[in-house]
């Protein structure tokens, strides 16, 4: 096969989620013979035209001077130009649609018989908070037209799925993110934090109203167990973030640690944290969860299907300020009880449902399956 992953930032992975995928996905694909092309933006720092056999094409972005969130719908629409008119992929695959709603109506992407076109359909994008009112009706007029206009559609958690078929009607692929076991930990790591192994809780996430930051901090603050510091770590320069830094960042034992990017140390520290807390919402099978499902971190979730689906019965579950300050209160207890079959359940889910290998065989098998249906 001929395969394009467009709508990320490049390979190798120097940004989030849909690279890291990219650059896994891709990667397996190219090892098992396939003719593999990932777009990445011409400012991305590897500039090299091949990447561990997969073929990279720098597209030129205007995002530097115009802004992500404008610049990402010209580059979007060049990739998704340079794919249907210079090149005869068997497979388009785009990570995300909003960005690239505009180019699948001007290029008729529903009519169009020559690429088979998968979307990504990710989480629920226009509940997230950083959008103003205005923002979020635009998206969710994006979503309604990805469904309408992608060939095929991805949803990387069985609750987007459902989504999907309850409100469109339309039958998604479930096909996750992955993640493989961490077995390499340092506690030296700890040290440079200055923080002691299982005294302390962590939370990691970018620092926005849905990710339920506040919530956490609030539990934390009911609670009263200062003695285990809370440390918070996702940049603090958005407009949440710098809230929360004003309103909360005082309490000695509330740690704003900024963006950590080292996944050996963000592995440890993980690992050693007495809870770690993870407060996502809008949807989606979040890549830092399944790294602290991998990381054999004791996770307190925000009770949705979103997390359920991932986490099943293998967590702690939270709804308000209060779940969150009794769980703290009763940690140890809960620890006790739980800890060593929630981290091996966990660590087990992890490697029979979300390894990077057995993801690349899952979508081997989808792509090869849908271009056999399209040539029947």
């Amino acid at each position: 096969m001929k395969i394009a992953f467009l709508g990320t930032r490049g390979i190798p992975n120097n940004y989030g989620g849909f690279e890291q995928f990219a650059e896994y996905i891709s990667v397996g694909l190219a090892s098992r013979g396939h003719e593999v092309v990932v777009y990445s933006p011409h400012f991305h720092p590897y500039k090299d035209k091949e990447y561990k056999g997969v073929r990279i094409k720098h597209i030129y972005s205007p995002e530097e001077w115009m802004g992500g969130s404008v610049g990402s719908f010209f580059y979007d629409f060049s990739c998704l130009k340079d794919a249907i008119k210079k090149e005869d992929f068997d497979i388009i695959y785009e990570a995300g649609y909003t960005s690239v709603i505009p180019s699948y109506i001007y290029f008729d992407i529903k009519n169009y018989n020559k690429s088979i076109v998968i979307t990504n359909m990710d989480g629920l994008e226009y509940k997230r908070t950083k959008f103003n009112p205005l923002v979020q009706k635009f998206v969710f007029w994006e979503e309604q037209q990805a469904v309408k206009h992608s060939h095929y559609l991805i949803a990387d958690n069985l609750g987007i799925q459902d989504y999907y078929k309850e409100k469109y009607h339309k039958e998604s692929k479930f096909l996750a993110y992955g993640a493989d076991v961490i077995t390499d930990y340092s506690q030296d790591i700890l040290k440079e934090f200055d923080l002691e192994a299982n005294h302390y809780y962590l939370l990691i996430a970018r620092l926005e109203p849905e990710n339920n930051i506040e919530m956490v901090i609030k539990g934390y603050l009911l609670a009263e167990d200062f003695d285990k510091p809370l440390i918070i770590i996702g940049k603090t320069n958005t407009p949440h973030g710098r809230y929360l830094v004003e309103t909360y960042g005082h309490h000695a034992s509330i740690q704003f640690i900024g963006g950590v990017y080292d996944f050996g140390k963000l592995n440890s520290l993980r690992c050693y944290s007495t809870l770690y807390f993870h407060g996502h919402t809008v949807g989606g099978t979040n890549p830092s969860l399944l790294e602290a499902m991998a990381s054999r971190a004791m996770i307190v979730a925000n009770d949705n299907i979103f997390n359920r689906a991932v986490l099943e019965d293998n967590a702690l579950y939270f709804t308000t300020d209060r779940d969150i300050s009794i769980i703290i209160k009763n940690q140890r207890e809960y620890n006790s009880l739980n800890r060593e079959k929630f981290l091996s359940t966990n660590t087990s889910i992890i490697a029979e449902k979300y390894s990077w290998e057995y993801l690349v065989d899952q979508h081997e098998e989808y792509f090869l399956e849908l271009l056999a249906n399209k040539n029947k």
